[in-house]
C-alpha cells in the first residue's frame, strides 16, 4: 500500500496519471458515445439531404452548400473530440509549453458537455479575459481540471438539481494564474480538509482515491500548489495555482 504521506516521484505519477485517465474516461464512455453520436447523426441527416438535392432541377446550390457546410462541421466536431480522447488515453512523457488555461478549461467543458448535461450539473464559467500562460503539460493539465470537475459533480450528487451549481474561474494574481473549481455540494468535514488530498480518500463506489492525489502531484511537478477549502454558504471550492511561464507578466 501507498504511504500515508503519498509522494509520487516522476515515474510513478506517469503512470498513475495516465491510469487516473484511463479509468475516467472509461466511467464516461456511455456520454462520451453520446457527444459523438450527435455530430454523427447530423452528418448523416446532411448527407441525405444533399443527395435529394442533387436529384432537383434546378439544383439549389445555395441549400446544398449549406448543407455540405454542415457536414464539415459536424465532421470536425466529432474529430475534435476523438482527438481529445486519444491524447487522454495516450502514455506519453510530459511535455511543458506555454499553455492557455483558459482553451483547457474550455476543451475540458467540450469534452464533459454530455456528462453533465446527463448529471444534471449546471455549469458557469467566469474567465479572466486576458491571462498570461503557464508553462506546463496540457493533457496533465487538464486531467486536474476534468478530476476537479468531477470531484464536484459527485459533491452535488445528493443534492437536489435545482440548487446544483458549478463555477469555474480564472484570475492572476502576484505571478501566479489561478483556476478554482466551486461547488453546492456537501462540502468537506473540516477534520478532512488537511487528508482531502491523501491516497485512498474517496466517495466515489468506482473511484481509487487516487484522483485528487494524482492531481495535487502533477500541480506540484508544475511548481504550482492546490488547496481545498469550504464555501461560507454551501460546498467546497479547489484552486490551483500555476507560476506564469517566464517572461509573460
Amino acid at each position: 500500500m501507498l504511504p500515508r504521506h503519498l509522494v509520487i516521484d516522476a515515474a510513478q505519477r506517469h503512470e498513475l496519471a495516465h491510469l487516473n485517465r484511463v479509468m475516467i474516461l472509461a466511467e464516461q464512455s456511455g456520454a462520451l458515445a453520446h457527444e459523438l453520436s450527435q455530430p454523427l447523426a447530423a452528418i448523416l441527416t446532411n448527407a441525405q439531404a444533399a443527395r435529394r438535392l442533387l436529384d432537383q432541377s434546378p439544383l439549389d446550390l445555395e441549400e446544398l452548400r449549406a448543407a455540405l457546410d454542415d457536414v464539415i462541421k459536424n465532421d470536425k466536431r466529432a474529430g475534435t473530440v476523438i482527438h481529445r480522447l486519444r491524447e487522454l488515453l495516450k502514455k506519453s512523457n510530459a511535455v511543458l509549453q506555454p499553455v492557455d488555461l483558459n482553451e483547457v478549461t474550455r476543451e475540458v467543458l467540450d469534452l464533459t458537455h454530455s456528462d453533465l448535461l446527463l448529471r444534471r450539473m449546471p455549469i458557469k464559467t467566469s474567465l479572466s479575459p486576458v491571462i498570461p500562460p503557464v508553462l506546463g503539460d496540457r493533457v496533465q493539465l487538464q486531467q486536474v481540471i476534468l478530476n476537479l470537475v468531477l470531484n464536484a459533480c459527485d459533491a452535488m450528487s445528493a443534492i437536489e438539481p435545482a440548487e446544483r451549481e458549478i463555477t469555474l474561474t480564472t484570475v492572476v494574481d502576484d505571478g501566479f494564474v489561478e483556476i478554482a473549481v466551486a461547488d453546492r455540494g456537501v462540502g468537506i468535514p473540516d477534520d478532512l480538509l488537511d487528508s482531502v488530498f491523501e491516497p485512498f480518500v474517496t466517495h466515489r463506489a468506482q473511484g481509487l482515491g487516487l484522483g485528487l492525489t494524482i492531481s495535487r502531484s502533477i500541480v506540484l511537478a508544475h511548481r504550482g500548489r492546490i488547496q481545498a477549502e469550504n464555501n461560507a454558504d454551501r460546498g467546497a471550492t479547489f484552486r490551483c495555482f500555476l507560476p506564469v511561464a517566464n517572461g509573460q507578466v
